[in-house]
């Protein structure tokens, strides 16, 4: 029976560490922004460019703009949205993989043989720990970016599944790597895999 586990995060706590160890452990596929390349294969006139440009970002001006020059169509984030969610979907289909980001637990809610997760951390914590793996930016520096993804994965969760991004009653498992470390949480999601 497949597995799917879906890790949402916070940025810088560790979600993409977490997700790749998860997926080497249980010898499945891992999917992060490799997503963006299976979405432009799935939507008709999308490149790559677009997609990167719009990945886990809320339109700024939905639809309207576009919607003149493009009466008939539906705006270019939507059509990507719809594409992403149906790539993610036709992986959780037909393979165990574990998706991080894009708010796979909300496109595969239904699925049955699928494990939810939530990372996060406190905001101090994130902040050095992003600071250590970048070269040459300030903590400053750093605590800005942390601040402006944090707000754009809350408007993009928001904005497309009208869900409280990191609600925990949205997850089967939320995890505080601050408190845990990164070793015990991938110790606990191996854990909790097991029962699907």
């Amino acid at each position: 029976m497949r597995k799917i586990i879906t890790i949402g995060r916070e940025f810088g706590a560790g979600g993409g560490e977490i997700g790749k160890r998860i997926a080497k452990e249980l010898g499945i596929e891992y999917y992060d922004k490799d997503i963006i390349f299976k979405t432009v294969m799935a939507g008709k006139n999308l490149t790559p460019e677009q997609v990167h440009r719009w990945d886990e970002r809320v339109p700024k001006n939905f639809g309207f703009t576009q919607s003149l020059f493009d009466f008939y169509n539906k705006p270019l984030e939507e059509e990507l949205w719809q594409a992403q969610r149906d790539a993610i979907r036709e992986l959780a289909n037909k393979e165990s993989c574990v998706i991080v980001g894009r708010n796979g637990d909300y496109i595969l809610r239904e699925f049955d043989h699928c494990l939810n997760v939530f990372i996060h951390a406190g905001f101090a914590w994130r902040v050095r720990r992003m600071t250590a793996m970048m070269d040459g930016k300030s903590e400053e520096q750093v605590a800005g970016d942390v601040k402006a993804v944090d707000k754009a994965r809350k408007k993009y969760c928001e904005y497309y599944t009208k869900c409280t991004y990191g609600d925990a009653r949205n997850y089967d498992l939320t995890l505080n790597t601050e408190k845990l470390g990164i070793d015990k949480a991938v110790e606990l999601i191996l854990a909790a895999a097991e029962t699907i």
